[in-house]
């Protein structure tokens, strides 16, 4: 009886996450399928296959400056934002394992708070002003690297307390300096959940439209996002090139997620069991 119960509530819930799925994929495969379908066809926004498939909306799409232009600023911040939160977290998780000191302590709590506390864009805007980095790659990379940092510290801390303190000590005998050491011994250790980080924080910055929109006043310096909500604005008639532009904007990040999702899982569990 209980191997029968447990078999259908397994059951149960995988047709419950299967129409989930579903109910999630809808809208990408629509969005796909009428990608390649002309102006009258596209506009009925409907499932079916296109009769006559084109690939006119893409040839559209493609010829488009600011397409290329907003990939462009998008993949700078995307990697930018990425190597520094990767490597800044990493280093600070290191510290505030291995020292494990009031400051350190205090520190950790201060990033822990950075994941519930939301951002508040006016006095962001009036401090990148200030400062001279309003409407700049640096002034958004660096805007970014401290929203996303504090969930990689704390992502990452929750590793490095599986890590065994002895290995430190080892390199430590053997003469290694506490940055080589952590070049050449702690990240690679920490492989699983850089992949984790990576993925989120390249979703979390190419999909972001609030902050460019009010950090960036120059259309020349607009990730592709911005550029999605212009060309909507241009091509509300022709949904089947909307449609194209956007499935072209996803591509990149559907990659990403294609070849690292399997380090996900494993990267958020790590260090969950053992404090």
């Amino acid at each position: 009886m209980t191997n029968k119960r447990t078999i259908t509530y397994q059951t149960i819930i995988y047709v419950v996450c299967i129409l989930l799925s579903v109910i999630v994929l809808v809208p990408f495969i629509m969005m796909f399928v009428n990608s390649f379908k002309g102006i009258r066809e596209s506009a009925l926004f409907r499932i079916s296959l296109p009769k006559k498939p084109t690939l006119t909306n893409y040839k559209t799409v493609l010829s488009k400056l600011y397409f290329w232009r907003g990939m462009r600023n998008s993949l700078i911040l995307s990697i930018s934002v990425t190597l520094l939160v990767n490597f800044t977290g990493a280093m600070a998780a290191f510290v505030i394992q291995r020292k494990n000191g009031i400051l350190c302590k205090w520190t950790y709590y201060a990033l822990f708070a950075g994941i519930i506390i939301p951002v508040s864009i006016i006095p962001t805007i009036q401090l990148m002003m200030q400062t001279r980095i309003h409407n700049t790659y640096i002034g958004l990379i660096l805007f970014y690297t401290a929203v996303n940092l504090p969930f990689t510290v704390f992502l990452l801390t929750g590793f490095m307390k599986t890590i065994p303190k002895e290995i430190d000590e080892a390199a430590m005998i053997e003469g290694c300096g506490p940055f080589r050491m952590f070049v050449q011994l702690i990240i690679p250790l920490l492989k699983t959940p850089l992949v984790t980080s990576t993925i989120v924080t390249i979703t979390a910055v190419w999909n972001d439209f609030s902050a460019p929109f009010y950090l960036i006043s120059d259309s020349k310096k607009w990730p592709i996002v911005i550029s999605v909500y212009n060309f909507v604005s241009q091509y509300y008639t022709d949904w089947g090139t909307v449609f194209a532009f956007m499935t072209l904007v996803l591509l990149p990040v559907i990659i990403v997620y294609g070849f690292l999702q399997r380090y996900i899982i494993a990267g958020l569990t790590t260090g969950a069991v053992k404090g």
